[in-house]
């Protein structure tokens, strides 16, 4: 009876390291797919911007390159223009980011701060704006910035990366209500109006939502090719992304000076993330929690 109470005391025991154990196995293996699945392209793309135009189309894709061949490179560097590319999308994302935060938050310490008409209105557009496609808003946003007189400048883009919205408001907004009220109080009984308030207490104290915001928002623009193609035609205005419109051309595109391209293009964008990745996760956590 021992030998039989002991055996089926360790029974489930047994069964359920066994089910530990297959189920970390699936979730390493899952893991891997998905990791081949997001870096596959990535290696692609890199082998094949250290070759030939009848290297890749000879070679199989996986097969390892000469990295000392630069051509692709060099030309994507002279006949690209990537630096001027660099220096138009540096220009766009910083002064766009300095007009998001300020008007993000902004926006999202007066819906916390105040009671007013019409403000669950205004939470309501926010949504909508959210749910209602990019493309469909189009319609009226290209000839509004048309009438502006803005076509063609940098000004246009700006205008709308500058335009806050409803992840940017939640997030400022989770972190101004861990902000006690009673300092707003103290600060204006000493005087200070609501501006003082807002950039001598309010502000300093979102900096890690604001570090969060910026890179996020600062990564998109980087990214984003569609409004600076539509909204800034001219050559002289290109961004890196557009700048790639070249190499992809049916005239003069070839896989190997565009895969140089996108490498050059994702260089920026992964440094970005890489070195304030912890920043990121660190806003988005805070904001979360509630005390």
């Amino acid at each position: 009876m021992k030998l039989e109470n002991s055996v089926g005391t360790v029974k489930p025991s047994v069964i359920n390291g066994k089910h530990v154990r297959i189920t970390s196995v699936l979730s390493y293996i899952i893991m891997c797919i998905i990791t081949v699945i997001v870096f596959l392209p990535i290696i692609i793309t890199v082998f094949a911007s250290f070759k030939t135009a009848a290297q890749i189309g000879i070679d199989f894709p996986l097969k390892m390159p000469s990295f000392s061949y630069l051509e692709n490179y060099i030309t994507v560097f002279t006949r690209g223009k990537i630096l001027l590319g660099f220096k138009n999308s540096v220009l766009i994302v910083v002064v766009s980011l300095v007009l998001n935060t300020f008007l993000g938050s902004m926006t999202a310490f007066t819906l916390n701060r105040f009671n007013f008409r019409f403000k669950k209105v205004i939470m309501a557009l926010f949504v909508i704006g959210m749910v209602i496609p990019v493309y469909v808003t189009e319609i009226a946003r290209f000839p509004l910035l048309h009438s502006l007189g803005v076509y063609n400048t940098m000004f246009a883009p700006i205008i709308i990366y500058a335009a806050t919205d409803l992840m940017q408001i939640y997030i400022y907004t989770q972190f101004v209500e861990k902000i006690s009220v009673s300092l707003d109080e103290s600060a204006m009984l000493d005087g200070c109006s609501y501006f003082g308030i807002f950039f001598r207490i309010i502000f300093p104290l979102l900096l890690p939502a604001t570090a969060t915001l910026g890179i996020i928002k600062a990564v998109d623009i980087m990214n984003d090719m569609y409004i600076p193609y539509l909204y800034m035609p001219s050559s002289k205005l290109r961004t890196m992304t557009t700048t790639l419109m070249d190499f992809s051309s049916s005239r003069a595109g070839s896989w190997e000076i565009l895969s140089a391209a996108i490498i050059v293009v994702l260089i920026p964008t992964v440094f970005i993330y890489i070195v304030f990745q912890k920043f990121i996760f660190a806003g988005i956590v805070a904001g979360a929690v509630k005390e």
